[in-house]
């Protein structure tokens, strides 16, 4: 993300602000930023004096004040950073006079997750002319494979489209986790290897072939036996395999794949634009487009969604995930 790398490169040529107010959705973000403030501002020996960490389920706004308006001691600057700071969500605006006159000494740095300041008030417009006010918007479904392939690049890596999306399809969006997965394979991998299906599924644990990435391509397909097979993999293992998580994807694909039929250009850029998917993976829809009529999609994405409920107990209390799983292959196929 390019608003964090000027941020951090701000801070590490030593224009420093008195404010950094991070907020947003994504909280990966918010922690990588405190944390560069944390471990870089100071120096080891000022930190036992100058750095102080508050949290915001036990701290008030004006502990917050307290601590930020102190003065450093054997050291040009103190740094206050407020954890949690969205369980002060009703009282946060009484840090208006504050952000309005800082201490010039002291780098307060504010981690607002899952939240973000309204625009309407002071606050907001106070933290903007004094300070940093940055916003870390959670990515798309379709972003986080390219954000994976980025951070890799950046470390001296490369990865596969397929072994980025079965990271995504088994970790979900939380780039936290994913982080720390991708940690683990740069471990074990020397720099400029590609990292493939194969490395993930030895050293992360999932599988590359019994997923819900193969399940879906297989449908795709109209593989009946690859789709079986995979579907009895998951009636084995459910508590890696809930059925939710596999309605919930295939109701996207075929949602897509609805889309997908009521395009006029089919052309990979404008597919894969419109569907916002990467054009790496436009020719699986090609060919469930030609397995799957526009009626047959909308009747299954239908199906889908009676499926959804019966997994979440609704109208199917006590129904086997085997025999849920069965059903919903059984209603595409």
């Amino acid at each position: 993300m390019d608003e964090v790398r000027q941020i951090v490169a701000d801070i590490r040529k030593g224009a420093v602000k008195p404010i950094y107010f991070l907020s947003g959705e994504e909280p990966y973000y918010i922690d990588r930023i405190a944390e560069y403030i944390e471990k870089q501002v100071l120096t080891e020996e000022e930190r036992g004096f100058n750095q102080v960490v508050l949290y915001g389920k036990d701290a008030t706004v004006d502990d917050i004040i307290a601590n930020a308006k102190r003065y450093p001691m054997m050291s040009e600057r103190q740094v206050v950073i407020v954890k949690e700071a969205q369980h002060l969500s009703r009282t946060i605006e009484h840090l208006t006079a504050y952000v309005e006159n800082p201490q010039p000494s002291t780098i307060l740095v504010v981690c607002y997750k899952y939240k973000k300041l309204d625009k309407r008030k002071k606050l907001y417009k106070s933290v903007r002319k004094t300070g940093v006010l940055f916003e870390s918007k959670k990515l798309y479904d379709n972003q986080v494979a390219d954000w994976i392939r980025k951070v890799l690049l950046g470390k001296g890596y490369h990865i596969s489209h397929k072994a980025a999306s079965l990271l995504v399809e088994f970790l979900g969006t939380d780039l936290s986790r994913i982080s720390k997965e991708l940690e683990k394979l740069q471990l074990v991998l020397p720099k400029g290897e590609e990292i493939t299906p194969e490395n993930i599924e030895k050293h992360i644990g999932i599988s590359k072939d019994y997923n819900n990435f193969e399940l879906k391509k297989a449908i795709g397909e109209r593989d009946i036996l690859k789709a079986t097979k995979i579907v009895h993999y998951f009636s084995q293992n459910p508590k890696d395999n809930p059925f939710v998580l596999t309605v919930t994807l295939l109701h996207s694909f075929f949602t897509q794949l609805l889309q997908y039929h009521g395009l006029s250009d089919h052309s990979p850029k404008n597919v894969a634009s419109a569907l916002r998917i990467n054009p790496y993976f436009v020719d699986e829809f090609r060919v469930a487009a030609k397995n799957y009529p526009m009626k047959k999609v909308s009747r299954i994405v239908s199906s889908l969604r009676e499926m959804d409920l019966k997994g979440k107990g609704v109208g199917a209390y006590g129904i086997s995930q085997s025999d849920l799983l069965k059903e919903l292959l059984v209603k595409i196929i």
